[in-house]
């Protein structure tokens, strides 16, 4: 089995790799992986197991559990899975039941608007109309009482509102082409970048709590590059998107751990290092260097190292350990430094299938 304590051989791999291959590739740096933590071994993995856990919370379909669902659904599509992404559909199903209709909460708020994401990808992926009809409704219910700036009555100037909000909106836009859905995400991430963004590139978790929170950070690099991989060249907020992406980046790349992790606090070397973070930005960077946006020389190397890092916290169960347990903002440095690691938590799976997913694209 693969545990922390493989981290330090795979890391010295990386790193032997890496000095072996100046100036290496992204086709290199994203190929020929250590037996047993390539992307589709360690996606297959998670997918599987996702497929037949239980639902997180028994009494709703809360957000973490969306976005490892998405991301199992992409996994299984780009890894040519169809028996795969045939049960995570038929997992589905039965929420468009009166039976367990319940389980999918209305609520006008950021953590249960992003459920529309999810029947969007299955519309992508099945052309049903029954999919696209019920995401199309949660994402113009989010915009259907704007604010007078246009953004949603859901902006409540967390960063985690910059991956909730922007994912059921860039879905609708990949489902419909309908232009809307990708203005109103490129509208509502810019107040965001100017709001939270520090002049080193990281984001405070909300303007009223100035620490660099890593999964909190890496809901906004998933956010931004979900929204980039959609957002037209031309598109008039894209330059401004793009800048505070590779500002961030840039910053990320400085933080990185010597073992190719980030920590819990990002800016914190005392602080643990914290698996839902890393592989949000490892999604980032890998997507990034993917599509031009970063150097491939500089981002490919750290993208791999990252991946690497991440995959040795994947247990023997396909469970991510030293996932930070959920966290609301407060303005206390100990509260963020003393936050409790959990096992198999879906805010640590998620990442993973979405790395996993950018690593096949």
């Amino acid at each position: 089995m693969y545990c922390r304590a493989l981290i330090p051989l795979l890391a010295a791999g990386t790193m032997i790799l890496a000095a072996a291959r100046p100036g290496v590739a992204q086709q290199t740096d994203f190929a020929n992986w250590p037996e047993r933590t390539s992307p589709a071994e360690i996606g297959k993995r998670v997918a599987e197991h996702f497929v037949v856990a239980p639902h997180q919370d028994p009494r709703r379909i809360i957000y973490p559990e969306v976005c490892a669902w998405y991301g199992a659904l992409t996994f299984a599509q780009l890894s040519g899975d169809k028996d795969l992404s045939t049960r995570l559909i038929k997992r589905f199903d039965p929420l468009m039941t009166p039976a367990e209709s319940a389980l999918i909460v209305t609520d006008r708020h950021v953590d249960f608007s992003v459920f529309g994401a999810l029947p969007l990808e299955i519309h992508i992926e099945t052309k049903e109309g029954k999919y696209l009809d019920m995401g199309k409704a949660i994402a113009d219910r989010q915009w259907s009482d704007p604010t007078p700036d246009g953004l949603t009555s859901e902006t409540r100037f967390w960063i985690d509102d910059m991956y909730m909000i922007t994912a059921v909106q860039v879905q609708a836009y990949r489902a419909t082409g309908d232009a809307k859905y990708i203005d109103r995400a490129a509208l509502e991430m810019t107040p965001y970048l100017d709001k939270l963004q520090q002049p080193n590139g990281l984001f405070y978790h909300a303007p009223d709590v100035p620490f660099y929170w890593g999964r909190g950070n890496g809901w906004v690099a998933a956010g931004m590059t979900e929204l980039l991989r959609s957002l037209p060249r031309d598109h008039p907020r894209r330059a401004r998107i793009l800048e505070g992406y590779r500002k961030m980046m840039k910053s990320l790349l400085e933080f990185q751990g010597k073992d190719g992790m980030w920590r819990q606090l990002i800016d914190h070397p005392e602080a643990w290092p914290e698996t839902s973070g890393t592989g949000m930005f490892t999604f980032a960077m890998v997507t990034g260097v993917k599509n031009g946006w970063l150097d491939a020389k500089t981002y490919g190397p750290a993208a791999r190292q990252a991946w690497l890092a991440l995959v040795g916290y994947v247990d023997q169960h396909a469970d991510v350990t030293s996932v930070c347990a959920g966290t609301n903002k407060l303005n206390d440095l100990a509260y963020y430094l003393a936050r409790p690691r959990v096992t198999g938590d879906f805010h640590g799976q998620a990442p993973v299938l979405w790395s996993a997913s950018a690593l096949l694209r």
